[in-house]
């Protein structure tokens, strides 16, 4: 996944780096027709975080969308400006609150939401003139305070007015990303997301259903299946079925993978814990039903650090179920994350994830240095591990990986591989195989082909590769 704070897309002219304005690129330029002539309010937004604050930005764009509301890409044209943000890491925080200033010093008028607005007070505290604060999915309470500050001067009548025929959508159209969850039920000491979006909440069945068909009819081509933890969706519904065009599905992770495989896209995991019946996917991936990549979050290899991180499921034997995994879909991915520099982690405990790491020959990793989150649990653990010490950690983490990574991807020289296309620049054509999320993975360039589409699929064969991505010609 993107680090914690990161931004997910770059900001159109002319707003600065800090924040990142996300807009409908087929919605922002024209005011909804109405019953009169007042121009509709204009919104400015930022998201900032991960691909599940994305997709609350998209349901709140959407709503303000069907209000009557304009989207525009800049501070100056804003009636308002929404500032959705990150407040997993200490440094995604400050990111937040210099979005904030940002859109106070451009624009003044600046309702926040989203992770970090569970700490109002600080907040309020650097920027005392903000309009409104909300926490995470509080989607109501954000559509609320732009109606409040930018009231419509105009009557909006839903059934009439030009509003979008689909939910807006902040990624290319191509791709999407379905949230099938809300919330976590574990309590990793390292974490704090639990008391932003409180315990699992898992949606229907039916409506996650629902919605992936929209996204398909809609042009999507790739599903990237995201909540805080996809292998527990279900379990706080004791897996009540549900109904689907009919059908009786299961609110379970195996029954949802299977139903999106019938749709004739890319079906793509992330946030995988390996509980057991993660084994289950495999024959689906090997099938070709969905695609054979997992994303999991080990963060750690040594049982003492995993026990003082509290990860669920650290007394399984992992490595021989990527082995096995393997033996029953040989093109498998595995991309995970790390931490290094957990308090109490020894050399030896760093050592043992090194060699960890050269067994399980994970194909994607990253990897973060610790750093303390206020609220955390791990805040209270002793023997910090030196910032010098976590960042030559870091380094040598960084370089095993890349060495193994190298060699991956050096051993698909020659192999056919599904491409889809993200992007057609005057060099060529630049996409993604089924081993490539989008933004936090690799890429395949396909040099001279300018006559490829966005959202295209081709095949391939790799003709070479470095440590990160490929280059291929089309078959």
């Amino acid at each position: 996944m993107a680090a914690p704070g990161d931004a997910i897309r770059p900001l159109p002219a002319p707003l600065a780096a800090t924040g990142y304005l996300m807009i409908d690129s087929n919605h922002n330029s024209q005011p909804a027709a109405g019953s009169d002539d007042s121009p509709a309010k204009r919104v400015g937004f930022i998201s900032l975080g991960c691909p599940k604050a994305l997709v609350d930005s998209e349901r709140i764009l959407t709503q303000l969308r069907l209000d009557g509301y304009q989207v525009v890409p800049s501070y100056q044209d804003a009636d308002v400006v929404v500032v959705n943000t990150c407040g997993f890491l200490d440094s995604a925080k400050q990111e937040s609150l210099d979005a904030i200033g940002e859109a106070m010093a451009e624009n003044g008028k600046v309702i926040v939401t989203g992770c970090m607005g569970n700490e109002e007070a600080r907040i309020r505290e650097s920027h005392p003139g903000v309009l409104a604060v909300s926490g995470a999915h509080q989607y109501e309470a954000v559509v609320s305070a732009v109606h409040e500050w930018a009231p419509q001067e105009r009557s909006h009548n839903p059934f009439t007015d030009l509003v979008p025929a689909s939910e807006v959508k902040l990624t290319p159209r191509h791709y999407s990303y379905l949230k099938i969850s809300e919330g976590c039920n574990h309590r990793c000491s390292f974490c704090i997301i639990p008391s932003i979006r409180g315990d699992l909440v898992s949606r229907p069945i039916g409506e996650v259903m629902d919605e992936a068909e929209r996204l398909v009819q809609a042009g999507t081509k790739e599903l990237l299946v995201i909540s805080q933890d996809t292998s527990a969706y279900g379990i706080d519904t004791k897996f009540r079925t549900g109904f689907w065009q009919g059908r009786p599905i299961k609110t379970h992770m195996q029954q949802l993978c299977e139903t999106l495989g019938e749709l004739g896209v890319w079906v793509r995991l992330h946030y995988v814990y390996p509980y057991p019946h993660v084994d289950n996917l495999l024959p689906l991936m090997a099938e070709g039903k969905i695609l054979p990549y997992l994303d999991i979050p080990f963060q750690h290899a040594h049982p003492e650090v995993l026990r003082a991180m509290k990860r669920p499921a650290n007394e399984e034997k992992v490595l021989n179920r990527i082995h096995q995994w393997r033996e029953i879909c040989p093109d498998l991915t595995i991309r995970s994350t790390f931490i290094t520099g957990f308090p109490g982690e020894t050399e030896a405990h760093f050592e043992y994830l090194l060699d960890w790491l050269e067994e399980a020959q994970l194909d994607r990793v990253g990897c973060f240095k610790y750093e303390a989150v206020e609220g955390a649990p791990a805040n209270a653990l002793s023997n910090a591990v030196p910032e010098e010490v976590k960042q030559q950690r870091w380094e040598r983490f960084m370089e095993t990986q890349q060495a193994i990574s190298s060699a991956r991807l050096e051993a698909r020289i020659g192999k056919v591989v599904d491409v889809l296309i993200d992007e057609v620049v005057e060099e060529g054509a630049v996409g993604r195989t089924s081993a490539d999320a989008p933004e936090i993975d690799g890429n395949i360039f396909l040099d001279g082909q300018t006559h490829l589409k966005p959202g295209e699929r081709v095949r391939a064969v790799v003709e070479d590769a470095d440590e990160y991505d490929l280059w291929g010609r089309v078959i």
